[in-house]
């Protein structure tokens, strides 16, 4: 199982420009609104035409811009979990569900029904067959759609984030379900959220967009851990991020007006850390710097702190995530020390 895409549409004054693969794995397509993960996989499905470029699935190409090769979507093999999950209204959940079923000629109606009914065993919807969509509630809905998709047998699946009409309780609850699907499908899915959680529990690996293109590439793991681009930083959750520039075996962060010893040569234009990473005292590594505490945030489990540099009252807040026992026995201004080994060193 496969898919492989390198493509080209401009829509207006937007460009989507991506080049990317994914094998038997899930890959996540994370970005801000609007930089064309949905487009993406509307390409791939053949809602959207290309205006140039390939795409393959399985190895077949499905769209080739060049041979004048783009099928249909119905013979390209994928299922598509729409955000809106394009039930069938006038059917009840059982006919929705083996609609799905009829891409194989050679099942009976009988055994069309039997299939149907596994999979909706399987998503915890037994005994709403014969509810019509209406009468579903949102992860309902979005459950039986995704049966549809599953008894139709597809090559690859694409999810077009599938949780984000959900409200918490049951996105949680709606989330292992869709878990289990994927890891029973044993096959590509690609998955588009705006969602760090998401992508970090669902996902193998993660293309991060940004202004229609791939910013980057790579393992989920390694991506948390090395961003690489500010972009990349911002999108998988750092909360602190500054303008930076090398100089003199150190490198300034612009923002904070802070310095820190070089750790890598590089062309870096960002640092960044994560709000949970700092340590509170002073150590002599020149990573500790005094910090006047700006404003403290109860949040439900812990405290947000806003600090700065109290060397410079002009320079920009910084992130403080902490535990609350901690953030009440800080002073109000003391030292923080920004571990050697969790400053993000970043370009554009």
């Amino acid at each position: 199982m496969s898919v492989y895409v390198d493509i080209r549409k401009k829509v207006g004054s937007f460009v989507l420009d991506v080049k990317l693969d994914a094998g038997r794995e899930t890959l996540s397509l994370l970005g801000n609104s609007g930089c064309g993960k949905s487009m993406t996989l509307r390409c791939i499905a053949g809602i959207e035409r290309p205006d140039e470029g390939i795409i393959r699935i399985n190895g077949r190409t499905v769209f080739d811009s060049k041979k004048h090769i783009n099928l249909k979507p119905q013979q390209r093999g994928v299922g598509y979990l729409f955000q809106n999950y394009a039930l069938f209204p006038n059917m009840t959940l059982l006919q929705n569900v083996m609609v799905g079923a009829e891409r194989d000629r050679s099942l009976t109606r009988s055994q069309r029904r039997d299939l149907a009914r596994r999979q909706l065993a399987g998503l915890k919807l037994d005994g709403l067959e014969d509810s019509y969509p209406s009468q579903l509630s949102g992860g309902q809905q979005q459950r039986a759609a995704l049966a549809r998709i599953l008894v139709s047998q597809p090559e690859i699946l694409l999810l077009d984030e599938p949780f984000s009409a959900l409200d918490a309780a049951l996105r949680w609850e709606t989330e292992q379900l869709v878990r289990a699907a994927i890891a029973d499908f044993r096959g590509t899915a690609v998955l588009v959220t705006h969602d760090r959680d998401e992508v970090y529990r669902l996902c193998d690996r993660l293309a991060v967009y940004r202004h229609g293109c791939v910013d980057t590439l790579g393992e989920k793991w390694e991506l948390f851990v090395n961003p690489r681009t500010a972009n990349t930083a911002r999108l998988t959750g750092c909360k602190n991020l500054s303008h930076a520039h090398c100089e003199g075996g150190h490198i300034v962060a612009e923002d904070w007006d802070l310095s820190f010893p070089l750790l890598r040569e590089g062309p870096w234009t960002w640092v960044g850390i994560r709000a949970h990473r700092f340590l509170p005292g002073r150590t002599e590594d020149g990573f500790s710097f005094p910090y006047v505490i700006k404003n403290n945030i109860e949040d439900t489990f812990s405290r947000i702190l806003q600090m700065q540099n109290a060397d410079s009252p002009d320079s920009a807040l910084i992130r403080w995530e902490t535990d609350k026992d901690t953030a009440a026995a800080l002073p109000e201004t003391g030292w923080v020390h920004f571990p050697e080994k969790e400053l993000l060193l970043l370009t554009d």
